[in-house]
């Protein structure tokens, strides 16, 4: 036995070679039948092409709106925040994780839902408008660290 005689593994048949002439088998039309949009080079067609008839995808209606793939915020409220936290103590995301009020790796939002009954103040964590000014009136310290409120839909 001799290298030129070994065969590959798992190949029977050979390719046939098309467009090589008459007779080679696979001449003039090359397999491709006689004319036609399919008969020539370069021939590509969209899946959800339909011979010029309007496609599925086009005929059916669109929804409105768009959706986000961002996770919501939680909603915390100040009732929450009241029960969980003592005078004078740091809202952050950090202790909202600590606490059980968030999971990890959630975003927040401190809306304006029960009464604030202890001193608190917060940072790095969203909050409404409302509930900025109650800290601000009740002369409570705030710092949002210039982070932008969340607009919740």
């Amino acid at each position: 036995m001799k290298i030129h005689e070994l065969k590959k593994k798992n190949c029977s048949k050979t390719r046939k070679r098309v467009g090589r002439g008459i007779s080679a088998g696979g001449g003039m039309t090359a397999g491709r039948g006689t004319k036609g949009q399919r008969s020539r080079s370069g021939f590509n067609l969209p899946r959800k092409f339909e011979g010029g008839q309007t496609p599925l995808i086009m005929r059916l209606h669109k929804m409105p709106g768009f959706k986000s793939h961002q996770a919501d915020a939680c909603e915390v409220s100040l009732e929450t925040i009241s029960k969980r936290y003592k005078n004078g103590e740091v809202v952050s995301m950090q202790s909202l994780i600590e606490r059980g009020i968030i999971k990890k790796g959630d975003r927040a939002k401190i809306l304006n839902s029960g009464e604030l009954k202890v001193k608190i103040r917060i940072e790095g964590v969203p909050a409404s408008k409302s509930v900025l000014k109650l800290v601000e009136k009740n002369q409570f310290v705030s710092t949002n660290s210039g982070k932008k409120p969340i607009n919740k839909k």
